[in-house]
């Protein structure tokens, strides 16, 4: 198994080894990907021919600043995703403690053990010292917990008096963009992690960026080499982040899909214990037994192994795929 959601072989896998289900059979609700993705424009022939200009990365750096309310261009790194960003982050820094604010993504937390680091969970922001490199998803995954910008201004204030960092990762910050931090880049020991992969639903074009203080993204960007991003993810990715209208539309459309699962959760007595608008989070102890029944509905849900009372579901992009999951839940409830 993967560890992540998304990777339907795996689904495939666990229903009785049958490798004959194609994946147009399953409904994917494993991950925090947005059902209805960014309309991808028709960019010129040459940009798959060509290597990316500095020109063009110079433009698509501006829409990403422009968006996150980053300091400059010079405080923007992008990346080929934020788990790329993510693996090369330790590296940055000589070893010492990292407190990850948990449970969340454990991506973070196997990135920098690798790198030698000394890695230790804690369970509010408010719990790690001011000297830590600290690592906070904000929104959260999987429960959606957030942290508000005040006291988010406070953990950096605090940080940058006692020489530790506040690494904030918003890969699901554009469902609330009010929480964002990167203009804290300018003046504080805090870097900022966004992905184009959930909101925008281009998990594919595998696009991420960092904000950071300039040192720290000038070293970023000499860790990642030349050429980290493609062409094509260039092109795509600028016209999506200068898009403010479909913004607008998709959290819209989001929050009203959201609150449609949320009501088929209800009717199946599954009450939501988190999430955003991009996944829900289910806590029951029923969940073994209903995670196996919906694999047997073609339906694939994320589950935890650190906590086996827990589902993650996401949300579904059409009518017919919201129905589907009501009739399967409704089966497992009669």
């Amino acid at each position: 198994m993967s560890g992540h959601g998304g990777d339907l072989a795996d689904a495939v896998a666990l229903v009785s080894g049958d490798k004959t289900t194609g994946a147009n059979e399953w409904l994917d609700l494993s991950t925090g990907i947005a059902p209805l993705s960014y309309p991808v424009p028709e960019i010129p022939e040459e940009t798959w021919s060509r290597l990316p200009g500095r020109r063009d990365t110079d433009v698509l750096l501006g829409a990403a600043c422009t968006i996150y309310r980053a300091p400059g261009t010079d405080h923007v790194v992008a990346g080929p995703g934020s788990q790329a960003i993510i693996e090369r982050l330790p590296d940055l820094f000589s070893a010492r403690s990292i407190a990850i604010v948990a449970p969340t993504y454990g991506g973070h937390g196997a990135a920098w053990k690798r790198a030698g680091h000394r890695v230790r969970e804690v369970a509010t922001l408010h719990d790690a010292e001011a000297g830590e490199i600290t690592v906070l998803v904000n929104p959260n995954n999987p429960d959606g917990r957030t942290v508000s910008r005040d006291a988010l201004e406070r953990a950096s204030e605090e940080r940058q008096r006692a020489g530790g960092w506040l690494i904030i990762d918003e890969a699901f910050g554009d469902t609330q963009p009010e929480l964002g931090m990167a203009d804290l880049c300018r003046s504080h020991n805090v870097i900022v992690l966004r992905s184009l992969g959930k909101f925008f639903g281009l998990a594919g074009l595998r696009l991420g960026f960092a904000i950071a203080p300039a040192p720290v993204a000038m070293k970023l960007r000499s860790a990642l080499g030349d050429w980290p991003v493609s062409g094509p993810a260039i092109a795509i990715g600028t016209e999506c982040l200068r898009d403010k209208i479909w913004q607008d539309r998709q959290r819209a459309g989001l929050t009203a899909s959201a609150q449609r699962l949320d009501a088929a959760l209800r009717e199946a007595s599954l009450p939501v214990s988190g999430g955003t608008t991009l996944f829900r989070l289910v806590d029951t102890p029923d969940a073994s037994g209903l995670f196996a029944d919906l694999l047997n509905h073609r339906i694939y849900v994320r589950r935890f192994d650190y906590n086996p009372d827990w589902l993650r579901i996401g949300i579904p992009g059409r009518t017919a795929e919201f129905e589907r999951l009501a009739a399967a839940l409704q089966l497992f409830r009669a």
